[in-house]
Parts: C-alpha cells; structure tokens; sequence
C-alpha cells in the first residue's frame, strides 16, 4: 500500500509505525477515490501521529482518541518559547521531543507553524470518519484550547519562499529549451508554459490528457481590439483537483504562446491520445508512460531554485 504512495525512506520509516488498522484505514480512502496526493499526506500524518502518541503516552494511538490527548497533541506542538524559557515543563517534553528527531519526524526547533497542527487535527478527524467512529475534534473545549494556543504561538508567519519565480526567471529558463526539432526541449518548453499559465498543481499537469484538451476559436491577442491578431486557445479540464470533485468539472483557459507551446508539443511527438506530458529515454525516444508528479514543476511551490532543480531533473 504504501510503496505507490510514497518515497522509499518514508515508506520503511512509516512501515514501522503503522498498524494493521491503520494501513486497512489507508487501503479504504485509496478506493474511496481520494487523490494520490491527500492520501500521500494522511499516511504522513497518521505515521507522525502514531509516533508522537507512543513517545507521549507509550501506547499506541486509540481510536477512538479522547479529547485529552486531543488537547495533549495542541500542547505539546503550539506553545510560547517565552514562557518555556522560565517553565521548561512548558510545551512539549523533551523526552518525546528526542524520540520525535531520532526518528527523523521532527525537524523544527520551537512550537509547530499553526497550518501544520490544523491539518494533522483534519487528518486525524478524517481517519475516525472513515472508521466510523466519533472523535473529539469539535469539542468546544479543543476548539478553545486551539484557538488560545494560536494567540500565545509567536511564530511568525514568513513566506515558503524568499527568492519567487518572477517573469524574468522563467524567460531564462525558456531559453535552455533551444531546440525546436528536439523532444525534450519541446516538452520542457510546453511542460513550464502550460504550469505557470494555467497555474496548475504538479499532479494536475503530469496527468492532463488529451482527451482533456479542448480546442476553442482563436481570440484576438488584444481582448480591447476586436481586430487584432489571433492567437491560439485551449481549454484544459482538470478533473478531480485538491479543491474539486470530479463532478464540478473544473476548467482553465490557456491563451497565446502557451497555447501555442502545447499544440507544438503535440504535434511533433504525434500525440493524439493519452498521457500530454510524457517519459523521453536518455536516447531521445518517446515513451507511453506519463511523467512523475515529482518531476513536474508546481506554481503553488515554484521558486527559482527548485525550478533550476526540476529543469535538471526532466532533461536527459
């Protein structure tokens, strides 16, 4: 179950910890339909979850849980440095804080950021739904304590990133895709293009289809000039996303040299049916399989580093 989820360390690290409940729990919500992606981050936090609950309390994690270690988990991840630098009982033990960083779970110094306790709380309150059971996740008493922790919590919010893709960055790395004539060049140009114009997730773009592709009318290059030159327009459908269903049919509008990037891609790889962005051996031949999520850019964590990174890691 685990080794199509995620990468082969954290696979052992959370084999470990793991039980038969769990991973039944992890099998159940893979055929519920729910993304690879959400699946990938519920197997993380549950692998936490268990860890932190036998380091704290030294049994493993009950379902269902009780408000009090509901509550124990908000104390022991969002606390005040302030305070613990008078009262070193204050926040998490430094006892289950070693076990937590010998097993290489956890890596901050100081309180947890507020999102990542949130969604472990989600994550948790998701796993007794799917076991049918009730949890304490909206006691008022847990929703209180949380919000008072996120009030004595002085980490500051920064951003993921200092150093964010402008314009200027992704013309540079257009520029590395040279060759009109070569495959790899040509997707890697149409692969950057569709991700930062549609502003798709990595897993959205690595799994677009042809069949998702619609071909509008032209539209002129100036909305304001009805007489303009035309340029090329896609509609993309993305299916099910990290935000939609299926059922809603999302869609995104590509218009212009992205648009244009896209056909070209299709037309010189003969594309008609399948998998858009697609595997190329280190000889330059074509192959069916789609590319790894993992190797495809994603607008939501795009910083120029990580997209000098991801150029390195596509190209043969």
């Amino acid at each position: 179950m685990l080794a199509g989820l995620l990468p082969f360390d954290a696979r052992e690290r959370l084999a470990v910890l793991l039980t038969d409940e769990d991973a039944a729990t992890l099998k159940h919500l893979a055929r519920s339909g729910i993304g690879a992606n959400t699946l990938r981050a519920l197997a993380s936090d549950l692998g936490y979850l268990e860890a932190w609950c036998l380091a704290a309390t030294g049994h493993p994690l009950p379902s269902p849980t009780t408000e009090a270690l509901a509550l124990k988990f908000v104390a022991h991840h969002l606390w005040d440095p302030a305070e613990r630098e008078s009262d070193p009982r204050h926040g998490i033990p430094g006892a289950v804080e070693d076990d937590l960083r010998a097993r290489g779970l956890l890596r901050v110094a100081g309180p947890h950021v507020v999102s990542t306790v949130r969604r472990r709380l989600a994550h948790w309150s998701t796993l007794h739904r799917s076991r049918g059971v009730d949890g304490p996740f909206k006691a008022p008493r847990l929703r209180t304590a949380l919000s008072l922790a996120v009030r004595a919590n002085r980490r500051p919010r920064t951003r993921k990133s200092a150093r964010a893709v402008t314009a200027t960055v992704i013309e540079k790395l257009l520029t590395t895709c040279l060759y009109e004539h070569r495959l790899v060049d040509v997707r890697d140009r149409a692969l950057l293009m569709i991700t930062v114009a549609s502003g798709g997730r990595r897993a959205e773009v690595a799994g677009l289809r042809v069949e998702d592709l619609v071909r509008d009318a032209p539209v002129p290059r100036d909305p304001a000039d009805p007489e303009s030159a035309k340029v090329p327009k896609l509609t993309m459908r993305l299916g099910r996303t990290k935000t939609t269903t299926a059922e809603d049919d999302a869609r995104v509008a590509v218009i212009g040299r992205a648009a244009t990037a896209l056909l070209d891609w299709l037309t010189l790889a003969k594309i008609e049916t399948g998998a858009v962005f697609r595997r190329i051996d280190r000889w330059g031949r074509l192959r069916s399989i789609a590319l790894d999520p993992h190797t495809t850019p994603d607008t939501a964590t795009l910083n120029e580093r990580s997209a000098c990174r991801w150029m390195v890691a596509v190209t043969p």
